[in-house]
């Protein structure tokens, strides 16, 4: 059965902060189902319960909204809890990462693909925030294997190994190629030569 959007909210009084968390939340529920084109302030104004002048209030126009959107999808490692350093050989240790990762993905997956699919294209500000969630998760999985996490050459790794855990995720959790173990596996098997490869190159 197809999705819809929740019936419109009444308004209602909340603090700043809170409300505008519930615009951004409406806007993504709302970009989740439509292309950016084809959803209006009107139609988020109404998702969130609020008068149309509060989104130019906090986000200045429609994009401005699209960009924290956005941001709050990809921004899995900012938002979501790291785990404490996983102890044990390196195995469990990338084990522990690739969990965290999948938990991370799994909440946000639907909104994340669909977004960046059907958002503003290839929009710079948008690969900007990309590239940040992305530089931001490499430093996550680093520091949950035991690298330095300001090695330059182990970011570049991890950043490149970001690339195959994004589809690894689409064939999991969306087209259903893979199951989440079979997922697990692959990226866990992969991670693990990389790292120690990175160890390697890195004299440790």
């Amino acid at each position: 059965m197809p999705q819809t959007a929740a019936p419109a909210r009444r308004r209602q009084r909340l603090p700043a902060d809170e409300r505008r968390e519930l615009i951004v939340a409406s806007a993504a529920r709302l970009f989740a189902l439509r292309p950016y084109a084809e959803v209006s302030t009107v139609d988020i104004a109404r998702e969130a319960g609020v008068a149309r002048g509060l989104l130019n209030h906090y986000f200045s126009d429609k994009r401005g909204l699209y960009l924290e959107v956005v941001r709050q999808i990809v921004m899995l490692p900012e938002l979501e809890e790291t785990p404490a350093l996983a102890e044990g050989t390196a195995q469990e240790k990338v084990d522990a990462a690739i969990t965290w990762f999948m938990d991370s993905a799994e909440r946000h997956v639907a909104s994340y693909a669909t977004v960046l699919g059907g958002g503003v294209g290839a929009d710079p500000e948008v690969a900007a925030i990309v590239d940040a969630a992305d530089d931001l998760a490499a430093r996550r999985v680093l520091q949950l294997v035991g690298i330095d996490e300001e090695d330059g050459h182990a970011q570049a790794t991890v950043r490149c190994y970001g690339g195959m855990a994004k589809a690894a995720i689409q064939e999991w959790s969306r087209k259903e190629t893979l199951t989440r173990e079979q997922a697990h596996r692959l990226l866990s098997d992969v991670l693990l030569f990389l790292t120690g490869q990175v160890l390697d190159s890195s004299g440790a």
